[in-house]
């Protein structure tokens, strides 16, 4: 089984599963809104604060506190 990162610790061009959301529960509920939930799939399209996803056919920009409330698990 892979350990699970914090979304910020992925590199560029890496893809994920997201585990889990920390965080307030209306933040929690506007990221499900946006397509970041346990079990879905992301693509890392530019590391750093803010990074850059790909989620689905979206593009989600988020700074660096943000990232650090989801936890991914890597693929590939």
């Amino acid at each position: 089984m892979t350990c699970l990162l914090p979304l910020d610790l992925l590199q560029t061009g890496q893809s994920a599963d997201v585990a889990e959301l920390h965080g307030e529960p209306a933040w929690v509920t506007r990221m499900a809104e946006l397509g970041v939930r346990a079990g879905a799939r992301l693509r890392m399209l530019r590391a750093g604060s803010p990074c850059l996803l790909q989620v689905g056919d979206a593009r989600l920009s988020l700074r660096g506190d943000a990232a650090v409330q989801i936890l991914v698990r890597p693929v590939g």
